[in-house]
């Protein structure tokens, strides 16, 4: 019982030690931050210049950027001009404003 201790308290040393980096822990597990590399983001805590909205990334995700352009939406948030209701996005659909176009005769 004494040894299984023992063994347990330097196994979680040992652990401890090996997650640590200069003597701090950095943000989130190892296998986050690789995610966060990879894509780019801060689920992770440790890369705060990769949060969306930042200088360096926009707010929304690349996809959803790249929809709104091709829509002429805002769903990102990145692009505020493209906004329903806006002089450039007035309210509604395009499908929704001609069927009450043809549904209103002599408007």
């Amino acid at each position: 019982m004494a040894c299984s201790l023992v063994t347990a308290a330097v196994s979680l040393s040992v652990a401890a030690a090996a997650q640590t980096t200069g003597g701090t822990k950095p943000p989130g597990t190892a296998a986050g931050r690789a995610l966060d590399r990879a894509a780019g983001t801060d689920t992770s805590g440790a890369y705060p210049s990769q949060r969306d909205g930042t200088r360096a990334n926009p707010p929304g995700t690349a996809a959803g950027r790249a929809f709104d352009r091709a829509a002429g939406t805002n769903t990102s948030g990145a692009y505020p001009s493209q906004s329903n209701g806006t002089p450039g996005n007035p309210p509604g659909t395009r499908a929704g404003r001609a069927v009450n176009r043809a549904a209103t005769p002599n408007r």
